[in-house]
């Protein structure tokens, strides 16, 4: 049996993640600080599913805490760790950049810290589509170069690209980056927009519709994402002999076994559809605010997930309506909405 380290276990992928692995025989360990970004109850919820096999066991605490983190890992003895721990939100970073800093930047160094003293076989991190920033040539390819950050949660995260590469190079460490594309689906977090939308329209109250609905987003159904991420535990960079035997369009670096992959729908889709979507599975009309850009949004995301496909022979298809019925399945259970 595997052992999986996850960070970030009591959240929205991290809880899905876990739960995949352990449908397919892996151990998983994880780790939360349970913070209150958003409503600690529902965080303990996916806790106590997951506390439900015998192959998953968790500790409540901040990667912030260095010490605690090491002795953690030490005794799991992880195989793999995959870093999925962040303080997440665009626009909550407009007023708590500091957060993101010490989460994302010194968090993510001990995460890598454990990696290179376990030695693990594979270092998987989460980044994100908005280190493409102000890239406008669609679809975006991993390489791509990426140096225009909007904010400073896509800066944390493409300095963590960064620290990855060089760990990678420096111990030899295996890491792979992957970059989501807007994730929705159950159990996600209520900062989102679906979660907002929904609530919304049920309670009769206005959503914000940012650009006047004139945005398109990579919409990413949650359990596609999760199983991206499993097949790429396995697909573990290699530092290349020759970087004339890189196949174009791979991400692999020519100095390290390091790799940044896409893990999207590989599709486009206008915000104003994805609020159709879920108005018909409701039965029920949104009440519309359109509004301004956001400081730090863009108008537009779209993956290219050939290098996802190439290496794993996957990619994500979930049809976004089936993501929306699902989503809205798990709402009314969950709020008996």
């Amino acid at each position: 049996m595997r052992t999986v380290l996850v960070t970030g276990t009591a959240g929205f992928i991290g809880f899905h993640l876990a739960r995949h692995l352990l449908a397919e025989g892996f151990r998983v360990v994880g780790v939360d600080a349970i913070t209150d970004y958003y409503d600690v109850g529902i965080k303990h919820r996916r806790h106590a599913m997951l506390r439900e096999s015998n192959a998953f066991s968790a500790e409540e605490f901040d990667i912030l805490d260095h010490q605690r983190l090491m002795d953690f890992a030490h005794q799991a003895r992880p195989d793999a760790i995959v870093h999925l721990a962040a303080q997440a939100g665009v626009r909550y970073s407009l007023e708590h950049p500091r957060t993101y800093i010490d989460t994302n930047i010194t968090g993510t160094f001990n995460v890598m810290e454990v990696a290179r003293e376990l030695g693990v076989q594979h270092l998987l991190m989460a980044s994100t589509s908005s280190v493409y920033g102000a890239n406008e040539d669609m679809p975006f390819g991993e390489t791509q170069k990426c140096d225009t950050p909007l904010t400073i949660y896509a800066a944390t995260k493409k300095a963590n690209e960064e620290m990855g590469h060089s760990y990678a190079h420096l111990w030899n460490l295996p890491v792979t980056m992957f970059r989501f594309f807007t994730v929705y689906g159950p159990w996600g977090r209520p900062d989102m927009a679906l979660f907002k939308f929904t609530k919304g329209i049920l309670e009769g109250t206005p959503i914000d519709i940012y650009n006047h609905g004139q945005m398109w987003r990579d919409f990413t159904y949650v359990e596609d994402l999760v199983h991206g991420i499993r097949l790429l535990i396995d697909a573990v960079p290699v530092r290349p002999a020759d970087r004339a035997a890189i196949p174009a369009g791979d991400s692999l670096s020519p100095v390290a076994p390091f790799r940044v992959v896409n893990i999207g729908n590989s599709d486009k889709i206008r915000l104003e559809d994805f609020i159709d979507a879920i108005e018909q599975e409701l039965g029920k009309k949104a009440v519309r605010n359109y509004m301004d850009m956001q400081p730090g949004d863009v108008p537009a995301t779209w993956a290219d997930a050939s290098l996802l496909q190439s290496l794993t022979g996957y990619s994500p298809k979930t049809d976004v309506r089936e993501g929306v019925r699902r989503f809205v399945a798990w709402y009314r259970d969950y709020f008996q909405a």
